[in-house]
């Protein structure tokens, strides 16, 4: 697999948008993740967006960080926010959430950010394995859905 910085609004970068957001909507029976994104969000320095492409130049994972400082969302100084990790449903269980992951806390740890925190959901009991197993610890909820009942805030140390 090869993993490339994209901007969030190219067409590989939306269409994987779109699919997740589909498997959002199905998961917790609504619109999908509403916190509102735009591409100047992951532009380097403040953030990055990657698109892991398979052998046959498909892509087949996503994920990126926005930088995040106090607000009255919950956030601290220093946050990079994970946002959009998916790999699509063929391509699971070949460790491309791990070194996108892996990618993106370099790169935010690179750029000066103190903290990687995302959120996700009790609907995504992979995507709570997954973090959980890389060192990320529950938080403080933060963000779009902190007063919602089936959100999960993580944290981890950068």
């Amino acid at each position: 697999m090869n993993i490339h910085p994209v901007p969030f609004d190219r067409p590989d970068a939306v269409k994987l948008n779109d699919q997740v957001q589909a498997e959002y909507a199905e998961r917790y029976e609504d619109e999908g993740d509403a916190t509102h994104l735009d591409a100047s969000m992951f532009a380097p320095p403040l953030g990055l967006y990657l698109i892991a492409y398979d052998e046959r130049d498909r892509p087949v994972a996503t994920g990126g960080w926005r930088t995040q400082d106090e607000n009255d969302e919950g956030y601290s100084d220093g946050d990079a926010e994970l946002k959009r990790m998916y790999v699509i449903p063929e391509a699971r269980g070949l460790g491309l959430a791990r070194r996108m992951l892996a990618a993106l806390e370099t790169d935010a740890r690179t750029a000066g950010r103190t903290r990687m925190v995302l959120e996700t959901g009790s609907k995504q009991p992979e995507a709570v394995a997954l973090y959980a197993s890389s060192g990320y610890e529950p938080c403080p909820k933060f963000g779009h859905y902190r007063f919602h009942e089936l959100s999960l805030c993580y944290a981890k140390a950068l």
